[in-house]
């Protein structure tokens, strides 16, 4: 495919989605509508897609609507692109610029325009951080995210686990403060077929993520952890590896069908709590990374920064709040309840933290830890609590 055909192809997809599809369903929708195309032009097609979604707002305004084809002019003009090579009309090439879309373009108003960020959520950022620090907390996450690899030191150091990549053309080089991380450099779409991946050596988890899971209490021999909203298991392989014997448990049991698989590929055994079953065991640490926003990580899911509404974040702000009361249930006296979020909003966070010890007095806060989105790593927020 020519440039101008994956441009064609980004505005058909993004139409989808502002019609109201799903990012992935309308991505797969076009890939089984066009078997011609080759994995090059997918990847530069997924990537039209989700730069436009994560920069939604000032494209729109750049490319005079918010359209497929607005959106795919605006990202255009932000890159300084000769428009004419693309929009030519020709072949498979989106159709000419019209005198009306010209005049409709305009550079993207100071502020949350400018930022691709909500009006409300914007507000609330900059009320939470102060202008500067919001500023940048929004424009970080306009951009594409790294792609962190979680070393399992148990079974190789970083070191070698760096090598066995770079034998099969992944390229990588280690997180500065996190000693399990490593952030891949070039051949991230290698990962899943690479030896060291297959054999259990590296997990894809997120810098801050593992960064949080190290910030816990090191298991003495034979503590038992309980990964409360485990979900996909990433927190619970993480535990395992640090020594912990994990139970994982999720309300909906569905999420966590690959622990099993991937527990076996990691060389450590995960026991799966349904979340119809009672849990009448208490544990050394419950580890509740909670349902939130996952503000902090709308580089990876843009849509979803959109989507998000003020009833919707008080649904889960309560939701939060109820997990937090049961899960706090499970731990035993000398013991430690994590709470954790991918969301970077204070409500969802210290806020939370806040309404749960003065409701539970024998919790005692004793670590918390908040990551911005940046190159380090996504935005994160640990608290730490003892049983009394």
């Amino acid at each position: 495919m020519t440039p101008a055909a994956r441009v064609s192809a980004a505005i058909e997809i993004l139409d989808e989605i502002l019609a109201g599809n799903p990012a992935e369903k309308a991505l797969t929708n076009w890939g089984r509508r066009s078997r011609f195309a080759g994995s090059k032009d997918r990847a530069a097609i997924r990537d039209h897609v989700f730069d436009a979604l994560r920069c939604r707002r000032s494209f729109a305004a750049l490319g005079g609507g918010e359209t497929g084809r607005g959106l795919m002019l605006g990202e255009l003009q932000a890159a300084n692109a000769n428009l004419s090579d693309i929009f030519s009309g020709s072949g498979h090439a989106p159709a000419a610029i019209s005198a009306a879309e010209q005049a409709a373009c305009r550079a993207p108003e100071n502020g949350a325009e400018a930022l691709d960020m909500p009006d409300w959520i914007y507000e609330i950022l900059t009320q939470q951080m102060g202008k500067e620090e919001a500023e940048a907390t929004c424009d970080a996450l306009r951009s594409r995210a790294p792609v962190w690899l979680r070393v399992a030191l148990r079974r190789a150091s970083r070191e070698n686990a760096a090598a066995m990549l770079l034998a099969e053309g992944i390229e990588t080089r280690p997180h500065p403060e996190v000693k399990t991380a490593l952030e891949v450099t070039e051949n991230a779409r290698k990962i899943q077929n690479s030896s060291a991946y297959a054999g259990g050596f590296v997990e894809l988890q997120d810098a801050s993520s593992q960064a949080a899971v190290l910030a816990l209490p090191h298991p003495a021999a034979g503590a038992r952890a309980l990964d409360y909203c485990a979900g996909g298991g990433g927190k619970s392989l993480a535990l395992a590896d640090m020594g912990y014997a994990v139970d994982a448990h999720d309300i909906a049991p569905a999420r966590m069908k690959d622990i099993p698989e991937r527990a076996a590929r990691a060389g450590v055994t995960i026991d799966l709590r349904k979340g119809h079953q009672p849990i009448e065991m208490e544990y050394d640490l419950v580890f509740v990374d909670a349902p939130c926003s996952g503000s902090g990580t709308w580089r990876r899911t843009p849509e979803a920064k959109w989507a998000l509404t003020p009833e919707r974040l008080g649904e889960l702000c309560q939701i939060q709040q109820d997990v937090l009361e049961k899960a706090a249930e499970l731990v035993r006296p000398g013991g430690y309840l994590a709470y954790a979020t991918c969301s970077i909003l204070r409500n969802e966070n210290e806020s939370q933290i806040d309404a749960f010890v003065a409701r539970n007095h024998r919790f005692e806060s004793v670590r918390s830890l908040g990551f911005r989105p940046g190159p380090l790593g996504d935005g994160f927020f640990l608290n730490l609590l003892f049983l009394k």
